[in-house]
């Protein structure tokens, strides 16, 4: 159980699927679909959607056509938006304030980059205290190894690993597929 006792409520965190961010992510198309069925199986259990959206000159300025989310995705009216501007999307947002609001104390992640946004938001929501499960299947991120990092499906299969196996005093950690992962009340 998270450290939040008051907050008993789940989230999907659906993070930086957007134009600019995943235009050339590995295994693209099936990570959105991925994450369009999360989205619609949250929605049909009341479980709150949360859309975060990073913003950065000059590559996605907002309202430009890389920062919108994909056409594939579509948030609601009555869903928050949280912008970001750094890895961590807890970190000089207001995602703490919406998720309090909400009474989340258990978050699904979701979304790109596996080696950068996700994982930062995945340890960003460990220390502040939820429950934090990533959809393994349902993340993705660029081919880095120009840079030097290993090629993109072994970044998101370490990442699910290591997540699979992290653990924290008083908090639910872990992986889940899309077709696993329970929103029910």
């Amino acid at each position: 159980m998270s450290t939040f006792p008051d907050r008993p409520n789940s989230a999907l965190l659906v993070i930086d699927v957007q134009e600019g961010v995943v235009a050339e992510a590995h295994a693209r198309d099936q990570v959105v679909a991925n994450v369009a069925t999360l989205v619609d199986r949250a929605r049909a259990a009341g479980t709150p959607v949360v859309w975060v959206q990073h913003e950065e000159e000059p590559h996605l300025p907002r309202d430009s056509d890389a920062w919108r989310i994909v056409p594939e995705l579509e948030p609601r009216a009555d869903e928050p938006v949280v912008a970001k501007g750094y890895g961590d999307s807890f970190e000089a947002t207001r995602l703490e304030e919406v998720l309090a609001e909400l009474g989340v104390g258990r978050l699904f992640i979701a979304g790109a980059q596996a080696d950068q946004c996700i994982r930062g938001t995945l340890h960003g929501a460990l220390v502040r205290g939820y429950d934090t499960w990533l959809v393994s299947d349902a993340h993705t991120t660029e081919d880095q190894s120009e840079y030097g990092a290993p090629p993109p499906e072994q970044v998101i299969a370490h990442t699910n690993l290591y997540w699979q196996y992290e653990s924290s005093p008083g908090r639910e950690v872990g992986t889940v597929d899309t077709r696993s992962a329970s929103f029910g009340a």
